[in-house]
């Protein structure tokens, strides 16, 4: 607690609690994730939150744009 000034950050409007992150964690991974009857690897979960946080923040156009540049082969047309 010594390291946060906690009374100054409220001062200024700020939230120094957790409470809005962990709620933030269930809606965007839980919701999605904790569905009944689903059962994800540790690859498959990561994609989905990264997919699931991009398109809640609306930056989902930038990711899928980096990310086809960078995971999908080129393809060229044969004559």
């Amino acid at each position: 607690r010594y390291r946060m000034r906690y009374d100054y950050f409220r001062s200024l409007g700020l939230c120094v609690g957790s409470g809005v992150v962990e709620a933030g964690c269930r809606v965007v991974i839980g919701q999605r994730l904790k569905q009944s009857g689903m059962f994800w690897s540790l690859n498959g979960a990561n994609a989905i939150i990264a997919l699931r946080s991009s398109l809640l923040s609306g930056r989902f156009d930038d990711f899928w744009t980096r990310y086809r540049a960078n995971n999908c082969p080129k393809q060229t047309l044969k004559r």
